[in-house]
């Protein structure tokens, strides 16, 4: 065997020399990509995403209610509205509500639409339902309680930041009136109502843009007539009408407008009736102006076993966590809340999506969405992140709409990359909650999807607000986002 010529060794020796520095800065490099990782990842206990039987009524948080006109929170699904002995409407199961969040999602897209035509559903669970134009968006997934009326009836209503007009279901129900769980409102027992609303007066005509109404409707004695009809085929008829609303004790709304149902069919669940808190003039964000100065704040909870709070006002002022991005106005239609959406990251890099793929259509966000629906192609690359991040856990399918499910029965707990949206230079990170839709411990899948076209607006949905506490600045003209709001 030949000798190897010195040189050789020299070039060894050399080698060797630079790797004692190489080395070490290898060895960083490795540690700063790990330590990134931890940085970027949340431990999440599995049943922590599992909700119990049992209500759990809790308000711990960083924010919480600051003012005194603050609600409870809680889910229509959960064991916190309605036991199994008080049960007056079937719970729907996932593939069902589902469905309805898409006939509200394709409410939204035909009333937004920069596009003309109708939309159509694209899930095989859905019946092919183009959407009129007139339609509002339908109820959400959760529930507070008001007090309507002198003596006051307490009743629990979906809360929604798309939906203009507060109604509820009023006796006699000339037409008809679904079950629910409180007793339904008689205005004959109140003295404090009234409806003398007249067709010709200008407070019927602010029907017009919160119902589609136009002109309005006339019963035969020219009161002014409401009528709301929803994406499902759901609707509601009846008098505009003046009442006393309680919000607390000691926050009272004298001469509040809302819809008194008369003829009242759909989907509804046991819940009264609707709160409306968009933009539009007729809701009660506006009607209250004078009393909470365009302001509100809400914490969605982690289950549907758990509580959150809607609050009315500022008075103990915002907590400095709380991020804020500006306000903005989509499309012709003033009632929604814009978002100026940028971005999105996982795991702490932000993924290649060019800022025009959510400028373009526009961005939203909306209480009574179940969850995220993004362009085709910020949505494809957000699968891929996760999906690359957590290639550790195995994919499992789905009946529904989602296409990025895994099964976690066999884990305690599970490592779950963090998510954030871009809001210009502000970015807001989702809390571990609002990753996943879980259908069962072996189906929690990614909740998110995407829309059928690039050009259908952003909805940034309820699951991807749970334990935020979001906060409307209206008269300020911002949103703002921060952590631990609520259980």
């Amino acid at each position: 065997m030949a000798t190897p010529p010195l040189s050789s060794f020299l070039w060894v020796i050399i080698l060797f020399g630079f790797s004692g520095f190489l080395c070490p800065y290898a060895h960083e490099g490795r540690e700063t990509a790990e330590s990134h990782r931890l940085l970027h990842t949340h431990t999440v206990q599995v049943d922590s995403l599992i909700p119990s039987t049992t209500c759990t009524s809790t308000t711990a948080s960083n924010q919480g209610p600051k003012s005194k006109a603050s609600l409870k929170v809680i889910h229509k699904y959960g064991p916190c509205f309605q036991s199994k002995e008080d049960e007056v409407a079937a719970v729907p199961n996932h593939i069902e509500i589902l469905l309805q969040d898409q006939y509200r999602v394709n409410s939204i897209h035909s009333r937004l639409s920069k596009n003309s035509g109708s939309h159509k559903f694209r899930d095989s669970h859905a019946a092919i339902l183009p959407v009129k134009d007139g339609l509002t968006l339908g109820s959400g997934n959760y529930i507070v309680t008001v007090g309507l009326g002198t003596p006051k009836r307490d009743l629990r209503l979906d809360f929604d930041t798309g939906s203009d007009l507060t109604w509820t279901q009023c006796q006699p129900c000339v037409g008809h009136c679904y079950n629910q769980v409180d007793p339904i409102f008689n205005p004959s027992k109140s003295t404090s109502y009234s409806n003398n609303i007249t067709c010709t007066s200008p407070t019927c005509t602010q029907l017009t843009s919160a119902s589609g109404n136009s002109p309005p409707v006339c019963s035969s004695t020219s009161q002014c007539i409401y009528t709301v009809g929803y994406g499902d085929g759901s609707y509601s008829i009846g008098y505009f009408s003046k009442e006393r609303l309680t919000i607390t004790s000691s926050d009272v709304l004298d001469n509040f407008l809302f819809g008194c149902g008369q003829d009242n069919q759909g989907l509804l669940n046991g819940s009264a009736g609707l709160l409306g808190l968009s933009r539009n003039k007729i809701s009660i964000v506006q009607q209250a102006a004078q009393k909470y100065g365009l302001f509100f704040s809400y914490c969605l909870p982690s289950t549907p076993s758990s509580t959150g709070h809607l609050t009315f006002g500022n008075n103990g002022g915002v907590s400095n966590t709380v991020k804020f991005t500006p306000l903005v106005t989509v499309s012709q239609d003033a009632s929604f809340y814009g978002l100026g959406l940028t971005g999105i990251s996982v795991g702490g890099r932000q993924l290649s999506i060019p800022t025009s793929v959510f400028s373009t259509p526009g961005t939203i966000i909306d209480s009574g969405s179940t969850i995220t629906y993004l362009p085709p192609m910020a949505y494809n690359e957000l699968r891929q992140a996760i999906r690359e991040s957590m290639r550790g856990y195995p994919l499992t399918s789905s009946d529904s709409i989602f296409d990025t499910c895994y099964d976690f029965s066999k884990n305690k707990s599970v490592l779950v990359p963090s998510i954030a949206f871009l809001f210009g230079g502000v970015s807001v990170d989702l809390d571990h909650a609002g990753v996943f839709y879980m259908l069962s411990s072996s189906q929690a899948c990614l909740g998110f999807t995407g829309n059928s076209n690039a050009s259908d607006i952003v909805i940034s949905g309820n699951t991807q607000q749970k334990r935020l506490e979001v906060v409307y600045d209206v008269a300020g003209g911002r949103i703002g986002f921060g952590p631990n709001g609520c259980s």
